[in-house]
């Protein structure tokens, strides 16, 4: 039985500007593991400042933004780590209906509305959707099982490098 939700469009407005060295996709690290000491800033919103209280005391940060340079979606693609298609749900492509990336970054310092931390895997000048703190505690997940992706080098996520099969 399908459920039809109520709201057809949410509106979320971005938070802030994220500022990296890349300029463009192609040869960008996919994940922030293959961006260790590749720093980006975050320039948060000036009336938003406030909500910086207390973020200062963790290591690592989940940001959340929209991949503004993503047209279109497709339902099964062949991802980085893989040489097989999969469906978009399973795999961390851009290519998905709502054009939504998400990054575990480490926290390097704060000054003002201005966020500085390490791992950057997006391009310059992304709309930030949100800041989120990582709790170890609650985040880490030992027992994971990540499908597919368990068959593969889980060292290619440190030195692979985007191509243009998501323009």
């Amino acid at each position: 039985m399908s459920k039809k939700f109520i709201h057809k469009s949410i509106i979320v407005n971005p938070i802030g500007m994220i500022y990296t060295s890349h300029t463009t996709i192609e040869n960008m690290p996919i994940q922030p593991v293959g961006a260790a000491g590749v720093e980006g800033v975050i320039e948060l919103n000036t009336d938003l400042t406030e909500g910086l209280a207390g973020l200062d005391g963790f290591s690592n940060l989940i940001l959340i933004y929209h991949l503004h340079k993503v047209n279109g979606f497709k339902l099964t693609v062949k991802p980085f780590m893989d040489d097989k298609m999969h469906g978009v749900f399973a795999t961390r492509s851009p290519k998905r209906p709502n054009a939504i990336g998400i990054s575990i970054v480490k926290l390097v310092r704060i000054v003002d509305n201005k966020v500085y931390f390490e791992g950057a895997d997006m391009l310059n000048e992304t709309p930030l959707i949100d800041v989120k703190p990582f709790f170890r505690q609650t985040d880490n997940r030992t027992d994971a099982v990540s499908g597919w992706l368990d068959e593969k080098d889980e060292l290619k996520a440190h030195s692979h490098r985007s191509d243009d099969r998501f323009k």
